[in-house]
């Protein structure tokens, strides 16, 4: 069974405060031109999305860099829902695990302006995480990190020789059993930093 983990974008989305809005307007029309193409405006970062390691790195791999096995693969699904804080104790059991996907809740208050008041994972369990071997963590929130800080960014970004990726503003992992087939491809955009994806999981 395929289930789609992506959130629907749409004019009105919210995004990280501070990014550009998206939008969307004809560019052709079918009734004028014989055929529809849409003109889109948005930021890397919108929706569900994968972020890169140059999005935090100067000298971090982009986008059209990384490995394409960052992207999919085995998963294992931690409930960390309930907490407002994930830490050390709570991402012990992803130890060997590549891809860990944190199911915290939150994308039940898509839309509703408590978005960005969101559960965290620390640095520390950042840490955890990665000398444990993984380089891909998904999450049900606006962003990995506590408010006005991007230190877990960095460390599950990695280096260039040995880089990460996250994929954040996932939804519907609570109906997930504790291990799926995770899939979040994006676009193939050189230099990019970010780019929206369509996640899902088998």
């Amino acid at each position: 069974m395929w289930v789609d983990l992506s959130r629907p974008v749409a004019v009105g989305t919210p995004v990280f405060p501070g990014d550009p809005e998206f939008s969307a307007e004809p560019a052709t029309t079918i009734a004028a031109d014989g055929f529809a193409v849409t003109r889109l405006g948005l930021g890397t970062h919108t929706g569900t999305h994968v972020d890169a390691p140059v999005h935090v790195h100067p000298d971090g791999a982009t986008l059209d860099e990384l490995p394409l096995g960052l992207f999919a693969g085995p998963a294992l699904v931690l409930d960390v829902s309930g907490r407002s804080v994930v830490d050390v104790d709570q991402v012990r059991d992803a130890e060997g695990e590549r891809i860990v996907l944190l199911h915290t809740g939150w994308d039940e208050f898509a839309g509703t302006g408590r978005e960005f008041d969101h559960p965290f994972l620390t640095p520390a369990a950042a840490g955890v995480l990665r000398a444990g071997g993984t380089r891909t963590v998904g999450i049900d929130t606006a962003s990995v990190d506590a408010p006005d800080s991007l230190a877990a960014h960095r460390v599950l970004l990695g280096t260039r020789p040995d880089p990460g990726v996250l994929v954040e503003n996932l939804r519907g992992l609570g109906e997930l059993p504790p291990r799926v087939e995770f899939f979040a491809f994006g676009w193939a955009l050189s230099g990019g930093d970010g780019s929206p994806v369509r996640a899902v999981a088998r």
